[in-house]
């Protein structure tokens, strides 16, 4: 078929914004007319994208997984020869691999990172939770920690730690000295304080307590049994946000009020995993939605966003410096956003 007419390729604009390995971008773009043409070739940097989708004014392409070793890249789209002007794109940059996060990554008030190596149920791994520098320099933090699964810095600086195995959560101080905080949490997962230094525990097995400054217990909610683990979060109402994959493909977010109140912020996610709140009170939460995978923005309660593509993600956290910390299932990586997060707690 005869090129009716062909001009440079103009790269007009990439969603989402950012992106992982395995993610998938829709690239829009202008400037020529190719319908019947060859495939076009899409590159991250120095590595080829795979395309599934091609028209002549978008294409839908996978982030390369060897994108992620240097981040942040340039994007170009080549197709008979004729090349676009690079397009500044925002890939996350990998920090650590051979992990195994379940939950949330946690940031201290220095900018490190902390992520788990959770293993197999009733595993015992050789260390249990590292610390990654802004740098990138990874070690190990704590160790004797069966299954350490949600992590969450209290207001004077220690990192709690719950173990879905022993139903317990850890207290482990600076230097990395673990000692018992309490006992008898179930299947302890996903962890949260509020401004008040009260300690909410998520039982994926359908419970959310609460644990205050003396070690008094209460039963603060009851939710939908989760088939992997609840997440929890504080918004700057003071609310508990709190999700976690059912065995529905039509899960909620769950938002509840400081008397133990649920209910449904919103509906229709797909394994909803990981949450985070922005400076601004966007909220932000890992989950597939119509056909789309990655990380998710809710502005407002109905209208959520893709603002990161990304397969297999499991958590999120934003550090100190406008970057969203994010952790699949072996690896974190850096997506710099320029999005200040929320103050902890």
């Amino acid at each position: 078929m005869r090129v009716r007419s062909v001009k440079d390729i103009t790269i007009k604009n990439v969603i989402p914004r950012a992106a992982l390995p395995g993610g998938e971008v829709v690239i829009e773009y202008s400037g020529w007319d190719l319908a019947g043409t060859s495939q076009p070739e899409v590159r991250f940097g120095d590595f080829s994208a795979q395309v599934t989708m091609a028209s002549n004014d978008h294409i839908i392409a996978k982030v390369p997984e060897p994108s992620s070793e240097t981040g942040t890249s340039e994007l170009i789209v080549t197709r008979n020869g004729h090349t676009s002007r690079p397009f500044p794109y925002e890939v996350g940059k990998k920090l650590a691999s051979n992990l195994h996060p379940v939950a949330n990554p946690a940031i201290d008030s220095e900018g490190n990172t902390y992520a788990t190596y959770s293993g197999r149920r009733g595993q015992k791994t050789p260390v249990s939770i590292y610390k990654i520098t802004p740098r990138a320099a990874v070690t190990p933090f704590a160790t004797d920690i069966m299954n350490a699964t949600g992590l969450a810095f209290s207001l004077t600086g220690d990192l709690f730690v719950s173990s879905r195995f022993e139903g317990n959560v850890y207290r482990v101080s600076p230097s990395g000295h673990t000692e018992t905080f309490i006992e008898g949490m179930g299947i302890a997962t996903g962890i949260a304080f509020d401004r008040d230094g009260n300690l909410y525990v998520g039982d994926r097995s359908g419970s959310i307590f609460k644990i205050n400054a003396g070690k008094e217990i209460f039963v603060f909610a009851t939710l939908e049994p989760s088939i992997a683990a609840y997440h929890l979060a504080f918004g700057f109402d003071d609310y508990l946000y709190v999700n976690g994959p059912t065995t529905s493909s039509f899960d909620s977010i769950y938002r509840i009020s400081p008397s133990g109140e649920v209910d449904r912020f919103f509906t229709g996610l797909g394994r909803p995993q990981g949450l985070a709140f922005d400076i601004e009170g966007g909220l932000y939460t890992v989950a597939s939605y119509r056909g789309r995978r990655g990380i998710f923005r809710f502005r407002e309660p109905k209208k959520p966003e893709l603002i990161v593509a990304g397969l297999s993600l499991v958590g999120l956290a934003f550090d100190l410096n406008e970057n969203l910390m994010v952790v699949d299932s072996g690896s974190v990586y850096r997506v710099r956003l320029g999005i200040t997060g929320k103050p902890l707690p």
